[in-house]
């Protein structure tokens, strides 16, 4: 088993043009995305559609049966749109089918389509993620860190981390030893390390201190989602 990590947008930028067939992706962008993807999934949401844009999603809501539309932009509800990005949102009793945009996180999803199997990873379902990891056995595991806007996000790199360090017996790329260090530094003070990170410092800034609390919560729900033709479903 190998373990790489994308830490950055740009790498992120030519995933589409790897071979990574043999390559499972698990998608980290832990505020928020992801974790909404996770929260909803737990929360009884069915199918979830990752796209790039706002006028992808605008279209897709007529084509999808009984979809809402989520996603942010600069962090905020995009105007005319049903959810934004607060995990809290996905708990939402009847939501059921979403086509959700965000900065970093769909476009990170969206990119890994190549994969040989693509899931959605956060601090909530770290265990549930590894458990799979260890029933599935891939040889090769790419864990790809969405980011802030372009850089790197310290949150998502920690998360990496943390999954790569459950498996001491794997082999390991450079980058991903760097995301095991960077977990390291943390562990013991992982609320904290959210609520220093750059995303977390927004989100607080602008009254979202519980979203960061939330998505700090470790392996709280036992799924995973997996993401086939463009479609998210609980795996």
């Amino acid at each position: 088993m190998l373990f790489d990590v994308v830490l950055t947008p740009a790498e992120i930028d030519h995933l589409p043009e790897q071979d990574l067939a043999s390559t499972v992706c698990i998608v980290f962008d832990v505020l928020r995305a992801t974790s909404s993807m996770v929260t909803g999934l737990a929360h009884g949401v069915e199918e979830i559609r990752p796209v790039c844009t706002i006028e992808e999603a605008l279209a897709l809501r007529g084509e999808w049966p009984g979809a809402v539309l989520g996603g942010e932009r600069f962090g905020d509800r995009i105007e005319g749109f049903d959810l934004g990005n607060s995990p809290q949102e996905y708990c939402r009793e009847g939501l059921r089918r979403v086509v959700t945009t965000t900065t970093n996180g769909t476009v990170a999803l969206r990119a890994c389509e190549g994969a040989r199997e693509v899931w959605t990873g956060a601090l909530l379902n770290m265990a549930a993620l590894e458990e799979r990891l260890r029933q599935t056995a891939p040889e090769r595991i790419t864990l790809v860190c969405a980011g802030t806007f372009r850089e790197l996000a310290l949150e998502d790199a920690l998360a990496a981390g943390m999954l790569v360090s459950a498996f001491p017996e794997a082999q390991l790329t450079d980058a991903a030893r760097l995301a095991r260090a960077i977990y390291l530094e943390h562990r013991d003070h992982i609320p904290a390390a959210l609520r220093l990170a750059k995303n977390g410092q927004a989100l607080l800034a602008h009254g979202r201190g519980g979203d960061v609390e939330w998505c700090a919560r470790v392996s709280r729900f036992p799924v995973v989602g997996l993401m086939r033709e463009g479609v998210v479903r609980k795996g």
